[in-house]
C-alpha cells in the first residue's frame, strides 16, 4: 500500500460517512444508561485513581438477584448487590487523542443485569501526555480496580480487559504490563498480572503504519523507539494471557490486519479468537455489546464467565 492509502486505511471517520450519527447514538444511550443506572443506585461516576484531570472512572455494580432466585439460578435468595462479580474493565477510543469514558455507559447495563461490574476509566489525551503516559495511566486505573474491586461487590481476580481501537491496542499494552515490577516502583505490592483476559475490538498492535497518517501524527508524535515501546505485537505474549481479537466486517483491512499480527506474534493459545462482526464498521460495532444475542456480546460474556 502507498502511504497515502494507508492514511486512508486508517481514517475512520472518512470510512464511514454517517460516522456522526453513530457516535450521537452512543451518547443517547449512554445517557439513559446512566439514568437508569442512576436511579436503581448502580452507578458511581468519575471516581478519582490519580492525579491528572482525566484520571477518573466510572463503576457500575452488578444489579441484585431478581427475588426468589440466586445468581447461580436457585431459587430462595436474593442479594442487594453481588459480591465476587467478574469485573469488564472497558477502555474508550479515539486514537489516544479524544472521546471521553461518558460515550460508552450504554454497554453497562446489559453486562449489570448478566452479573457482571463494569469499570470505564478516562485517561489523559494526547498531545498533553505522550502514549506512554496513557498506557502508565491505565495500568494505574486498573490497579485501583484491583485494589477496590471487593468495595463494589467485584472480584479483583476475575478482571477482564476490553477496549475499542486505540483501547484494543491499550487492552494488549495492559495484559503486557509487568505490573509487580511497576508496583514495586511505585511503592505498591500489585499481583505478577492484574489480567489475562482481554477482548480487543478494532485494536492496534503494530503501531508502525501510524507514522504515515498525517492528521493523527501531530499529535501522538510517534518515533521508532515509542513505536518499539508501544506496539504490543514485538514482544511474545504474556504468560497466561487469553485475548481476543475482533473487528468489523466493513472495516478497512488494516484493521483486520493488526488482528492478525497479534495472532502470529502472540500464538493461537494467547489469541484463540479472530473473529470478523458481520456488517459492522468500526462505530456501530460497539452497539452489538446492548445485545444479548449479539456474537460481540457472547464472546464478552463468555470471558467474563457468564
Amino acid at each position: 500500500m502507498t502511504p497515502e492509502a494507508i492514511s486512508q486505511a486508517y481514517n475512520n471517520r472518512l470510512r464511514v460517512p454517517d460516522f456522526q450519527n453513530i457516535l450521537r447514538l452512543w451518547d443517547e444511550h449512554s445517557a439513559w444508561a446512566r439514568q437508569g443506572l442512576q436511579a436503581q443506585g448502580l452507578g458511581h461516576w468519575n471516581l478519582r485513581y490519580g492525579p491528572r484531570p482525566l484520571n477518573t472512572l466510572d463503576v457500575v455494580q452488578a444489579a441484585p438477584a431478581p427475588l426468589g432466585a440466586s445468581l447461580d439460578g436457585g431459587a430462595g435468595r436474593s442479594k442487594a448487590h453481588p459480591s465476587g462479580a467478574p469485573i469488564l474493565f472497558f477502555i474508550h477510543g479515539g486514537y489516544w487523542r479524544m472521546l471521553d469514558k461518558s460515550a460508552q455507559t450504554f454497554i453497562a447495563p446489559r453486562l449489570s443485569r448478566r452479573g457482571a461490574m463494569v469499570v470505564i476509566p478516562n485517561y489523559s489525551l494526547a498531545p498533553s501526555v505522550t502514549l506512554e503516559d496513557i498506557c502508565l495511566e491505565i495500568v494505574q486505573a486498573l490497579a485501583w480496580v484491583w485494589a477496590h474491586a471487593a468495595q463494589w461487590g467485584g472480584d479483583p481476580n476475575r478482571i477482564v480487559v476490553a477496549g475499542h481501537s486505540a483501547g484494543g491496542h491499550l487492552t494488549a499494552m495492559a495484559l503486557s504490563c509487568r505490573t509487580a515490577v511497576l508496583g514495586a516502583a511505585l511503592g505498591l505490592k500489585l499481583p505478577q498480572a492484574l489480567s489475562t483476559r482481554g477482548v480487543a475490538i478494532s485494536g492496534l498492535f503494530d503501531l508502525a503504519p501510524l507514522v504515515h497518517c498525517e492528521w493523527l501524527m501531530s499529535d501522538i508524535g510517534l518515533t521508532p523507539r515509542s513505536i518499539n515501546r508501544l506496539s504490543p505485537a514485538g514482544w511474545p505474549a504474556p504468560p497466561g494471557c487469553r485475548l481476543m481479537a475482533v473487528a468489523g466486517e466493513d472495516e478497512s483491512s488494516e484493521f483486520h490486519r493488526q488482528n492478525q499480527i497479534i495472532l502470529k506474534a502472540w500464538g493461537p493459545d494467547a489469541v484463540p479468537v479472530v473473529e470478523t462482526i458481520a456488517q459492522r464498521n468500526h462505530f456501530d460495532v460497539l452497539l452489538d455489546l446492548m445485545d444479548d444475542n449479539a456474537r460481540l456480546s457472547a464472546l464478552l460474556d463468555t470471558q467474563l464467565g457468564l
